[in-house]
């Protein structure tokens, strides 16, 4: 399980993992953290719970226990600023979901004294995260998209709906703000008239958040594809291509189960879109291939990793988050072979994800077994690190039980409260709390 070593690697810088998001079962963090953990690098990641499995990583060298308030950009600085003293030296920073992505490219600068993150055009995150600022850029560029529009009334979605037909996608347009307290989907397909209807209730009632409808873009098999790559100094490498194979919910979620695949047309056309936006970073593109016209349309652009991100590995064990770390730090990025065929499974989602296909008639229980058997890297079950998903179990077993799917809202957390990852001391048989050995002193 341990990735392999890059020759005359360099890992002492430490990696600090942040995100804003409250989603406790967010599995690319983890991912991130064994990606680096297993390859030496000492890894503190910031948790909104002293039970997320994340935090239980034997990955980790220090976690904080911190849940700002994302509208605060002033405190969120300051605790990041809390954290650096703690480590006593300059560290990568990875933000994992869009608002951590989008408050470094905003208001990042101040922190560069202490933190190593890649540097976008300020206002460049926040435009393409947004669902509808995002098919601005794409008109502008000459980008495939799907024809979308923001609506404010229910009127205005019967229209849009009336002009476009059925089936459609909704999709908050600002997802990032609500929270983890959205009453709407990020995504939804609305499959007829009371579809709509039920969603404009639950949105109206969420009070927040704009909504934009999108044409729908006729699916099947294959033709779901993701690009994670990384940007840096060195231009767009590497560059992976992949298929979406299921997702939770189905047609309109989050990956469940991917698989590796080449592509060379739709990676050229991605590299192209970061070199004209000029992004740098870690970038989780989405795509659908549009047999009417052959097209690969844009529908999502995440600026930060994507959870499925530990499906792609190359040959010289570089994924996108070590191509960063090794950027970052001033070493050589190793270009390898494209992996092909690799799989890659969420655990928790997918079973939940397969009723979906299965009640429309698109899945049997013999070809889940089959699509399942033989899978190469999991989000969750890591035979060196057993306890994320011990915990991942517990999580989901008290969701059904209190027929939540969603997390609870958690209060805000200030300041971050640090935690040293409980280590056995060679030799002795007893456990114990290490301090950090970048601690800086009291009064320093």
């Amino acid at each position: 399980m341990r990735a392999p070593e890059q020759d005359g690697m360099d890992t002492a810088t430490p990696a600090v993992v942040f995100k804003l998001d409250p989603n406790v079962l967010h599995h690319g963090g983890l991912g991130l953290i064994r990606s680096l953990g297993r390859a030496g690098v000492p890894v503190y990641a910031v948790h909104e719970d002293p039970l997320a499995p994340a935090a239980h990583s034997r990955h980790l060298r220090g976690r904080w226990w911190w849940r700002p308030d994302p509208g605060d950009a002033e405190r969120i600085n300051l605790g990041l600023a809390t954290l650096a003293e703690r480590l006593g030296r300059p560290a990568v920073l990875f933000p994992t979901d869009d608002a951590a992505a989008i408050h470094l490219a905003e208001h990042g600068a101040e922190l560069r004294h202490w933190f190593r993150f890649p540097d976008p055009p300020p206002e460049l995150p926040r435009e393409v995260a947004g669902k509808f600022t995002l098919q601005d850029i794409c008109r502008e560029l000459g980008v495939p998209t799907p024809r979308a529009e923001l609506v404010r009334t229910r009127a205005e979605a019967a229209e849009f709906a009336a002009e476009t037909g059925f089936p459609l996608v909704a999709k908050l347009a600002t997802p990032w703000t609500s929270g983890g307290r959205a009453k709407v989907r990020s995504t939804s397909i609305l499959r007829d008239r009371a579809d709509l209807r039920a969603l404009g209730q639950a949105w109206e009632e969420q009070r927040s958040g704009l909504l934009m409808l999108q044409e729908y873009v006729p699916g099947g098999s294959g033709n779901d594809w993701f690009v994670h790559a990384y940007r840096g100094s060195g231009g767009c490498r590497p560059a992976f291509t992949g298929v979406k194979l299921r997702s939770y919910p189905a047609h309109a979620g989050l990956t469940t189960l991917g698989r590796c695949a080449s592509n060379t047309v739709l990676r050229t056309q991605a590299v192209e879109l970061l070199r004209r936006l000029d992004f740098r970073g870690i970038a989780d593109l989405d795509f659908r291939f549009d047999r009417r016209d052959g097209s690969y349309r844009l529908l999502d652009f995440n600026p930060r990793l994507g959870a499925q991100f530990r499906l792609f590995r190359d040959s010289a064990g570089v994924d996108v988050v070590l191509a960063a770390y090794l950027d970052l730090t001033g070493q050589p990025v190793p270009e390898g072979l494209p992996p092909v065929g690799r799989r890659f499974l969420v655990e928790n989602y997918d079973p939940i994800g397969a009723l979906g296909y299965r009640r429309r008639g698109e899945l049997g229980l013999r070809q889940w077994i089959r699509s399942v058997w033989r899978v190469e890297e999991t989000a969750w079950f890591a035979r060196d690190d057993l306890a994320p998903f011990a915990l991942m179990c517990g999580w989901m077993g008290a969701r059904a039980l209190t027929r939540r799917i969603a997390p609870r809202p958690a209060r805000v957390v200030e300041p971050p409260r640090y935690r040293a990852r409980a280590e056995r001391v060679a030799g002795s048989g007893v456990r114990q709390r290490r301090r950090s050995p970048y601690a800086v002193k009291e009064g320093h």
